[in-house]
């Protein structure tokens, strides 16, 4: 069948509404106890509700949680590992009320029961100490103080519903974990105003007979370096991910000789400490290797034999993957492509084999309908560089009108510290197909491209960013890939801010959509939670000396220069980006 000659934007899709109201679960932290794996299920169409699944000796999947019970910590308001399994018993939070509950898998029919007690405690990112009988982890307490307080704390299984304070001080923890001897513990902290991106130590400590800390060292962290998930290798040797050479790379602490980059590589083995507990490579029993790293927004998957000089690629699909877990001869990781939603995939290191454990919502639609993203790098007007994906208008059904060019939309990823994602995205395809262009911008300040260049946002949140977003449209007419006169902008959260200040200090484009995004920036100073308090401090400035830099660049001060049309949605309950 010929294609159909019509108008960009007006193309009929297959990628209706209803397609992508669809419900898709997202999957997260798998880990194993003995024969049995487990994982995190988020399901949409259960309000969100996050399920703990089993995957049995014999394959057999089942819920180990039941409804309406919803495994979810909210530390740090965004959360973190919310659950461990130790000899069949099931240790959640549940997010109704963050208490810490056991679920004995082993019986049928049983019912949870707390195991630490009412009011003010929030606990994510667990390890088992087997020696002690309890779970070490993060714990975040609200009482009557501005400020909630974190810590990292025991938890005995006994039934005392004892919380134990075993570090404090610091203003934020993360990764509690013990050695394989049980009698050391290492974590991570840092303190306002850094970010976890910005500055973290990295801390060794003996765990006492009696389990409390002693001599506690500061073995990496130098004020300006950013340390990631430390995890102790089969052999008892410390490793962490570190970006003091710039690109966040692995490294491993020995106490002879210090500080040993594994292989120095212009990519990145971490992602921004949104939540706590991510992981981006593990080690098999053998002591093989199993990580991820992103180069130019895309990830690959590798592994590394002990003695091996090079990481070995492994083949596969997936532009995004995250939560790699390993036991045994096996790994386990979160993939995505840019053809179908998440799953989850079990790789046998032995043949480099992967295969699926779980998948999210099957789609019937043809690829031939999908937009494949384009990696594209290009000049700024302030004489930097930036990075975005292009999608092309793809529709096998329709064809353009001689001598037009297509509309544009320009999606500004939220953070800002992240970056956007090449993994199939049916809010991208929906317009694609339907004859418009899509430009997914990651702005300097995003992460995947090194400290430095996540580091132009620093001071400059509201200018770089926003420069970055016109300059990258201006870089597609000029040429002539899109209409000058049908651009429209779009973001959420922080990528709603960037929208309202393109709106609002440039004239590019023609309409916009701010989803949960910020208009007063000294609002979200003044009023937004803990973990994100001080984050503008880097980013603008401190507030209130900062006060004039504020009010510039908050487009509630100059509504008078918006000229086009602009949809706003925001949610009434938003603790993040308050209404």
């Amino acid at each position: 069948m010929m294609p159909i000659t019509a108008p960009y934007g007006s193309w009929a899709s297959p990628i209706d509404p209803d397609l992508l109201a669809t419900s898709s679960p997202s999957f997260s932290y798998p880990s194993s106890d003995g024969e049995n794996l487990y994982w995190l299920e988020s399901r949409p169409w259960e309000n969100g509700r996050s399920v703990v699944v089993q995957r049995d000796s014999k394959g057999v999947i089942q819920d180990v949680l039941p409804a309406p019970l919803n495994a979810r910590s909210k530390v740090h308001e965004y959360g973190g590992t919310p659950y461990i399994v130790v000899k069949g018993i099931l240790y959640f939070c549940l997010y109704d009320d963050q208490r810490l509950y056991r679920l004995d898998l082993n019986k049928s029919n049983t019912l949870p029961t707390p195991i630490t007690p009412e009011g003010g405690y929030r606990f994510a990112d667990f390890c088992y100490d087997k020696h002690q009988h309890r779970l070490i982890c993060v714990a975040e307490i609200h009482n009557s103080s501005s400020e909630p307080e974190n810590q990292i704390v025991a938890i005995p299984l006994d039934d005392s519903m004892q919380v134990i304070t075993l570090c404090s001080g610091d203003d934020f923890y993360a990764y509690p974990r013990l050695d394989n001897t049980g009698k050391k513990l290492c974590w991570i902290s840092w303190n306002h105003p850094s970010m976890p991106w910005d500055s973290t130590t990295l801390w060794l400590a003996n765990v006492s007979t009696s389990g409390h800390l002693d001599n506690p060292e500061l073995i990496v962290g130098n004020g300006n370096e950013a340390v990631f998930q430390p995890q102790w290798s089969p052999d008892n040797q410390l490793h962490f991910v570190s970006d003091r050479d710039n690109w966040w790379n692995l490294y491993r602490w020995q106490p002879t000789s210090g500080v040993e980059c594994i292989q120095p590589m212009a990519a990145e083995f971490a992602t921004p400490l949104w939540v706590l507990g991510m992981s981006t490579y593990g080690f098999c029993d053998d002591g093989t290797l199993v990580c991820c790293h992103t180069h130019d927004g895309t990830w690959q998957l590798s592994t590394k034999k002990p003695n091996a000089l090079d990481f070995q690629p492994v083949e596969n699909n997936y532009c995004n993957i995250s939560d790699i877990y390993c036991t045994g001869g096996k790994a386990w990781l979160v993939g995505a492509s840019t053809l179908g939603s998440g799953e989850l995939a079990e790789l046998d290191i032995k043949n480099h084999k992967l295969r699926p454990v779980t998948q999210g919502s099957s789609l019937s639609i043809d690829p031939s309908y999908l937009s494949q993203p384009s990696p594209i790098n290009y000049p700024t007007s302030d004489q930097a560089a930036s990075h975005a994906f292009f999608y092309q208008p793809t529709n096998p059904d329709f064809k353009s009108c001689e001598g037009s060019l297509p509309p544009l939309i320009v999606i500004c990823h939220g953070g800002p510290t992240g970056s956007t994602s090449t993994a199939l995205n049916l809010k991208i395809q929906y317009w694609t197909s339907r004859g418009f262009a899509v430009l997914d911008v990651n702005y300097r300040g995003s992460t995947g491209y090194g400290r430095h260049y996540r580091e132009q946002l620093q001071g400059q949140w509201g200018i770089a960013d926003v420069t970055d977003v016109v300059d990258g449209a201006n870089y597609l007419i000029e040429r002539k890939m899109v209409d000058p006169e049908k651009i429209a902008i779009r973001g959420s959260s922080a990528g709603g801010y960037t929208v309202l200040a393109a709106l609002c200090f440039h004239q590019i484009f023609k309409a916009g959509a701010c989803l949960y995004g910020i208009g007063d920036l000294e609002t979200l100073a003044r009023d937004t939670h803990k973990f994100e308090s001080r984050y503008l401090d880097k980013l603008i400035g401190p507030h209130p000396a900062q006060r004039a830099i504020y009010q510039d660049r908050s487009p509630i001060h100059h509504i008078d220069q918006f000229n086009c049309p602009v949809i706003f949605f925001q949610g009434l309950d938003d603790k993040v980006v308050p209404p």
